[in-house]
């Protein structure tokens, strides 16, 4: 879940870096075209700009990664296989609890039928002690 997040913002951060190194292309361009500024001169600041980027970037990963780790260390939440073994735990507990409550449900039925054969029983034996009694 986390790997996503972070793999999801630093695609968004190559985006921006992407856009940004476009925008500053056509602004050279520009430059380049109207002669304030040589075609050489021109690569040489987008070439400056892409390498000082990619550098930064991959010092932007380590120090996001530190950061989500530091929180989630602080938040005592659980990560990668720990997270899925819970989520496994939990299904299966789900699963037990669903059989245990259908066993019970079973068992309330049978209770309640043994106890309407019980009356019943004890019913027909206290009819059956009246008419002996009356003979």
């Amino acid at each position: 879940m986390m790997d996503k997040i972070v793999r999801k913002t630093l695609y968004t951060a190559v985006g921006i870096v992407a856009n940004t190194t476009e925008r500053l292309q056509k602004a050279i361009d520009d430059l380049v075209s109207k002669g304030r500024l040589s075609e050489e001169e021109g690569k040489k600041v987008v070439d400056d700009v892409v390498k000082t980027t990619d550098n930064k970037l991959d010092g932007y990963e380590g120090r996001f990664r530190n950061l989500i780790d530091n929180v989630l260390s602080k938040l005592n939440l659980p990560q990668g296989d720990a997270y899925e073994k819970l989520e496994k735990r939990i299904k299966s507990l789900e699963v037990k609890l669903g059989l245990l409550s259908k066993e019970l449900e079973m068992q309330r039925k049978a209770a309640s039928t043994a106890k309407i054969e019980l009356n019943e029983e004890v019913s027909t034996k206290k009819t059956t002690r009246k008419t002996t009694k009356k003979d």
